[in-house]
């Protein structure tokens, strides 16, 4: 239960401080909006509202639900997806359109697009099992799905969201134990896309060029960058205190979103991010961990490329925070404001609790000691132990019984006939009641004769290769 336990501690740490900062970062511009300083904070608490019982749905759910759900939702999720892009359907916000309005709410397709590709790709690389040595079948066809969602989303555009995309297929392939090799050349063929859609639009290289040198162009490309770093560097080891951060008054875009770790790390200063980084590090090894202890290897996989997308784009949003990555607009999991993406990282960190619950040593201890009463009260019902699932169409095959030999009648189990009349299996009772013949002993100084071993037997030679009349081949010596 030590997976199950880190996985909630570590989740639950993350989202109560992702609510203290967002409601810090936001008071100013939330105030100056709509007049009350809790605008913004309290659309992020109905999300969270929203996210909890899916949280626990997905802690309910088994593991054999999800993998029953996977090419449902990936059909889903490109519908979606492409419906976004429709003019009048799609939402245009600051010039892209990744959202979808429905009324009070809005929806963002490629948040809940990562989980369906995690699933169905775990799905057809567990179909696919025993074919996963040949290039071709790691990467057909998940390598062409996987390109066509990242396509559809840098068509929103959504550069951030793409790498994301990227993540996922290299967390699934790493998880499912592909070679070096083909990472080195999936690794060069995702450079060589970055780079043509950076030099495809103006705004993408600024952003890369102001990475290499941000203070270059402070009031322009790099000042976002700039504005990050003063805020960190203000923060000092412990910060200014809680609430009181000097960049979000209007000096700080998007100081609540993509910039929210600048923000925590002015108000709580080195040791204040130590703990975020630490609370990251926890819930990656406790995925790792969920990975690697599973018996259902659809678990595996899941668990392995979950890990993987929410480290990285953790990794991803504070590298380029702090000035190491290029800014790309990713948002920090469970810190950053935002409805979707919540909601989808509650579900998946729910997923993980329920394989978390599916290990076997977890089974063992909840079938010897019972359900907990938090359990009980949450009507979370009992795991089950991993049974290997039969291919669909595979006959299932019958039991096989050796043929007697004909002419011989057939004779009960060894020991059936003792135990029904009280006897012990073995030996007839006539057998039993002649005596056992002993061996004759021997006078005192006297050899063994110990029986001659059977000679081996000569092999035969090697003979030449000779054709039909015993003679040797044309061409070969004699």
């Amino acid at each position: 239960m030590t997976s199950l336990h880190l996985v909630l501690v570590a989740g639950g740490l993350l989202l109560g401080i992702g609510l203290v900062m967002v409601l810090s970062a936001s008071m100013v511009e939330s105030y100056v909006d709509s007049g009350s300083a809790y605008g913004v904070f309290k659309k992020q608490l109905m999300w969270v509202v929203i996210g909890l019982p899916v949280f626990w749905l997905g802690l309910r759910l088994p593991p054999r639900m999800y993998h029953a759900v996977a090419y449902p939702a990936l059909l889903g999720s490109l519908l979606a997806l492409a419906v976004v892009l429709v003019p009048g359907l799609g939402v245009m916000v600051h010039g892209s359109r990744r959202w979808i309005d429905l009324g009070p709410l809005q929806l963002q397709p490629s948040e809940p697009a990562k989980l369906a590709l995690v699933l169905w790709g775990a799905a057809v690389l567990l179909r696919k099992e025993k074919l996963l040595r040949h290039w071709k079948h790691l990467l057909m066809p998940l390598a062409p799905v996987a390109c066509v969602m990242a396509g559809l989303v840098v068509l929103e555009p959504d550069l951030g969201t793409t790498l994301c995309f990227v993540l996922i297929l290299f967390g699934l392939l790493w998880t499912v134990g592909a070679p070096f090799r083909l990472f080195g050349t999936m690794l060069a063929g995702a450079v060589g896309a970055v780079v043509l859609l950076i030099m495809a639009e103006p705004y993408r290289l600024a952003r890369l060029t102001s990475f290499l040198d941000p203070f270059a162009d402070s009031g322009n490309s790099g000042y976002q960058a700039v504005q990050g770093l003063y805020g960190l560097a203000t923060g000092g080891w412990f910060g200014v205190g809680l609430g009181q951060s000097r960049q979000k008054w209007g000096l700080l875009p998007n100081a609540h979103t993509d910039y929210i770790f600048a923000i925590l790390g002015e108000e709580l200063g080195l040791v204040g991010c130590l703990v975020v980084l630490t609370l990251f590090a926890t819930l990656a090894y406790a995925g790792m961990r969920i990975a690697r202890r599973s018996a259902d290897p659809f678990c595996r996989l899941v668990a392995g490329a979950c890990t993987v997308w929410l480290s990285g784009q953790a990794v991803i949003n504070m590298g380029y925070v702090t000035g190491l990555l290029p800014v790309t607009g990713i948002p920090l999991p469970l810190i950053s404001f935002g409805g979707t993406s919540l909601v989808v990282t509650l579900l998946v960190l729910g997923m993980l609790a329920s394989f978390a619950r599916h290990e076997p040593a977890a089974v063992a201890h909840l079938a010897a000691r019972g359900p907990s009463r938090l359990a009980r009260w949450l009507r979370l019902p009992t795991p089950k132990p991993y049974a290997a699932r039969r291919p669909r169409g595979a006959p299932q095959r019958p039991a096989t019984t050796r043929p007697a030999a004909p002419g011989s009648a057939t004779r009960p189990a060894a020991g059936s006939a003792a135990r029904s009349a009280g006897q012990s299996p073995g030996r007839s009772a006539a057998a039993r009641s002649q005596p056992t013949p002993r061996r004759r002993a021997q006078p005192p100084g006297t050899v063994p004769v110990r029986a001659p071993r059977p000679a081996r037997a000569t092999p035969a030679p090697r003979l030449r290769a000779t054709g039909t009349d015993g003679r040797p081949r044309t061409g070969e010596r004699a």
